[in-house]
């Protein structure tokens, strides 16, 4: 029960040093990014390149389409304008997947350190570099607990059992990958546990990839969830990050063979391959279907628009 206990608290902790980190960037942009949302969304390539960006700022894929979903209920964006955006979140939060790879243990307790000192400033952006900091060392610290309590969690008999069978069924893991993430809902939390237990050696990584694939369709229930109560075209954005998802992984899933087989190429350590295999899904994904966004819009609108359907 204890290494249960302790497991919990570092998702908690990685999700805190996410949050604070969201924070932190927020307070040193948040002028900057409804602007950007607003005026460079005029085509799906603007669109994209700016959902990029924004989320790669905010580290957040959830962020940026819960603040997109506010604008579209305000009737400040309209729903084809949230499509180049949808697309370009996939690709930005592909980069805070990539950055909990790298070794940083050297500067953890100074970063930690340094962020409290800074968060009690009253200067605002003085706090926010602190929370920002703070969160770098939260997140750092919580993936070090995954690697550390992966051995231990698998002596467990329940756990064990259950590694095991997610390692021999793709499916599985898939539905793993996305239940977690829509109960934590942080795509990256899912990601670095997943990496905790490829370090340890106790999870295969084609069993990682498909974790990773089910994570991002977990991660869309914080847009659905913020859609309710917003207006159809709010509704329209989440079932369209919805379904940017499903048809990525369902392209995907039979190439998850072929990845684990070429994952060598890519990087000597397994966590980092499955870092690099997440950004070739999500780049590939919004490719795609950056040449047919409009025909991607008006399929949402076919599916769930019930008023045209019948009109």
């Amino acid at each position: 029960m204890l290494y249960i206990l302790l497991f919990v608290l570092c998702i908690l902790l990685f999700l805190f040093g996410m949050t604070i980190i969201r924070f932190g960037l927020f307070n040193l942009s948040a002028n900057k990014l409804k602007t950007w949302l607003i005026k460079l969304t005029s085509t799906p390539l603007k669109g994209m390149v700016t959902g990029t960006l924004i989320t790669a700022l905010l580290q957040s894929s959830s962020a940026v389409m819960v603040i997109t979903i506010g604008l579209i209920s305000a009737r400040i964006m309209t729903f084809p304008q949230s499509i180049g955006i949808i697309l370009g979140t996939n690709i930005g939060t592909t980069f805070k997947t990539e950055l909990i790879t790298f070794n940083i243990d050297a500067v953890l307790v100074p970063f930690a350190i340094i962020g409290a000192s800074l968060i009690l400033f009253p200067n605002k952006k003085a706090r926010s570099i602190g929370m920002l900091l703070f969160g770098i060392a939260s997140v750092f610290t919580a993936m070090k607990g995954f690697e550390m309590l992966a051995q231990p969690l698998t002596s467990m008999n329940v756990i064990h059992q259950f590694i095991l069978s997610i390692n021999d069924n793709i499916l599985l893991s898939l539905l793993t990958g996305m239940f977690i993430t829509s109960v934590i809902q942080s795509s990256t939390a899912m990601t670095g546990i997943a990496m905790g237990f490829l370090t340890a050696g106790l999870l295969q990584l084609d069993a990682g990839i498909a974790i990773v694939f089910g994570a991002n369709i977990g991660t869309c229930i914080t847009a659905l969830i913020a859609s309710f109560g917003g207006g159809k075209e709010s509704k329209l954005a989440a079932y369209a990050h919805v379904w940017l998802n499903v048809f990525g992984v369902l392209l995907f899933v039979p190439l998850i063979p072929f990845l684990t087989e070429n994952a060598p190429l890519l990087a000597a350590r397994k966590e980092v391959q499955l870092a690099h295999i997440s950004v070739i899904f999500n780049v590939v994904s919004s490719l795609l279907v950056l040449p047919f966004a409009v025909k991607f819009g008006e399929m949402i609108l076919f599916i769930h628009d019930r008023n045209r359907r019948t009109q």
